[in-house]
């Protein structure tokens, strides 16, 4: 009763040849009962909304159709169901792009799909769209579709709903869809599970995660799940990486979902053998009365310039750039103009490039004309007026619009979730039979602390891991460490306090600390570090995708007996 699900993607323009690498590896049969493949971000809402206003027609991932050219005559060879949520905007849409397909290629396909995530676009959004759960998904498989695909649903549904329709399993089954829940996060980013972005990829052999394969869940009835990857392929799974992934762009011990709210704090993970890690023990809530909503609307206009300044006076030639530029801009300001100035030069270089400090302008205005040209002819008419060694890394342009992401709740009951069945019957989803309000979980208690003994200070990331991401405008840093010694120290240590002395960006704004002892883990919410989310582009790194990276580099005094 085995069911095994593999990931092919884990975002819109992931490796092209993945989909193929999945389904013809792992043995006879492919290896797996279910392909999955996840498409959608905030970002990627925001693009495939743009698109759409371009041509109603378009709207869903158009790599996904190029991938079952060859993909579905391989699935259909294999008897391998497809999920993808690559649907975006126009399920329908892709479903009948798909079907037309399928009879180019002579193949009995069935096609069913998912929609009503897409709410009424108000107060100036763009897209707008609940996160649905699995069991739509469950409908279409068990209605006989070879392939279904879908608009927003929730990344772990594409795992929980062929559980469900796999096993058979009820709504109120919390437990087996907990952890069919904490599977389908592990999968969803594809290689972040296999050693990709992995924080001690240093440990490991260059040319094993020089590419390494995409992941597979073996899901069992109870809920279980061994994490795993097809012989052959690099990359690797083990404790660590799988924790990595769990806590990436999660938050609390609550992980809540529209088909259950799985628990992160009773998750335990096992190194089963080579590149094979279980999952067990996690347990599941009756999901929130509501459905998370992300919407996402064109919040202005945005353009930026990056001076070059070399060699001697570095501040000093930002000063004199910076004051006129902001005297040209002074007739026509731009309603908001951020500098930086990121000291990459050293002195007495042997490179011009590495003698070189990069000063960097970011505007942004509702008015596109003020990003545009009033920028434009600041920076270029100063060419022959400024600094010495005065050159910019590329001519400002006209300026392009930028996104905002946001996210709403509203009541499962008002969003008409629906299966289309590969007959076109459609088939409502009923809202979960029980609800439960998210309360916070109270704190576990916390290791012994280590003895009192001689320090170091070092670089934290000398014992600890950590993965970063954003949420809308929010950004996690989830930080583990391998042994228990190292654990009741990191619990103790690592406080809100010292996270904002270590990250001083985060200084002024709300961070909350959550403890998950089974995962000897810490997760960090950091609220609004990104702004109005990564389609704005209000920070450098925009998905806060280095700030663990940053965390691990900041040097703390560690006990000597655990370096």
């Amino acid at each position: 009763m085995v069911l095994r699900i593999g990931n092919a993607s884990g975002f819109y323009g992931d490796r092209f040849d993945a989909v193929r690498e999945m389904l013809t590896g792992g043995g006879p049969g492919g290896g797996l009962d279910v392909l999955t493949g996840d498409y959608l971000a905030e970002l990627t809402m925001l693009i495939l909304g743009r698109d759409q206003l371009k041509d109603p027609k378009a709207g869903y991932a158009k790599t996904f159709l190029r991938q079952m050219e060859e993909g579905l005559g391989l699935a259909h060879e294999r008897g391998v169901r497809i999920v993808a949520n690559a649907g975006g905007l126009n399920p329908a849409g892709l479903a009948d792009a798909l079907r037309a397909l399928a009879a180019k290629l002579g193949l009995p396909t069935r096609i069913g799909y998912v929609e009503g995530d897409r709410l009424p676009a108000t107060g100036g959004a763009l897209t707008a769209n609940a996160y649905l759960g699995g069991a739509g998904i469950a409908a279409c498989l068990s209605a006989g579709a070879d392939v279904v695909v879908t608009g927003r649903v929730t990344d772990a549904a594409l795992v929980t709903g062929p559980a469900q329709w796999h096993f058979g399993w009820g709504p109120e089954e919390y437990d087996r869809l907990a952890g069919a829940v904490v599977a389908g996060h592990v999968l969803e980013c594809g290689t972040q599970a296999t050693g990709g972005n992995y924080a001690f990829f240093r440990e490991h052999d260059p040319e094993v995660l020089r590419r390494p394969g995409f992941p597979v869940a073996e899901l069992h009835a109870d809920g279980s799940a061994v994490i795993t990857k097809h012989p052959g392929t690099g990359g690797l799974v083990d404790v660590g990486t799988v924790t990595a992934q769990l806590l990436y762009e999660t938050a609390g011990a609550r992980y809540p979902g529209p088909d259950v709210t799985a628990r992160l704090d009773t998750a335990r993970l096992t190194q089963e053998g080579p590149d094979r890690v279980r999952i067990d023990g996690v347990r599941g809530e009756a999901p929130p009365p509501t459905l998370k909503v992300g919407r996402s609307r064109l919040g202005g206009f945005r353009n930026e310039v990056v001076f070059v300044l070399t060699g001697l006076d570095v501040e000093a030639k930002a000063r004199l750039v910076r004051d006129q530029v902001e005297d040209a801009l002074v007739k026509s300001r731009p309603g908001e103009v951020r500098w930086e100035l990121v000291r990459t030069d050293r002195p007495d270089a042997g490179t011009e490039e590495t003698a070189s400090a990069l000063l960097r302008l970011v505007v942004r205005d509702q008015d596109p004309e003020k990003v545009g040209r009033t920028l434009t002819g600041a920076a270029i008419e100063l060419a022959l007026a400024s600094y010495p060694g005065f050159h910019v890394t590329a001519p400002p342009g006209r300026g392009a619009p930028y996104g905002v992401f946001d996210t709403a709740s509203v009541p499962a009951a008002e969003v008409p979730h629906t299966a289309v069945l590969p007959d076109g019957t459609r088939v409502p989803v009923p809202v979960p039979p029980r609800t439960l309000d998210l309360a916070p979980v109270p704190s576990p208690d916390l290791p012994e602390p280590l003895p009192y003994g001689p320090v170091r200070r070092v670089p934290l990331g000398r014992i600890a891991g950590a993965r970063s991401g954003d949420k809308g405008g929010d950004a996690n840093v989830g930080v583990w460490v391998r042994t228990e010694e190292e654990w009741r120290w990191l619990a103790h240590a690592l406080t809100v306090g010292t996270f904002k002395e270590l990250l001083p960006e985060t200084a002024g704004l709300t961070v909350t600390r959550h403890v998950l002892p089974r995962l000897r883990a810490l997760n960090f919410t950091v609220a609004g570090i990104l702004g109005e989310g990564v389609a704005s582009q209000a920070r450098f790194d925009p998905q806060a995708k280095a700030l663990g990276e940053w965390l691990r580099s900041r040097h703390i005094d560690i006990p000597e007996g655990l370096l």
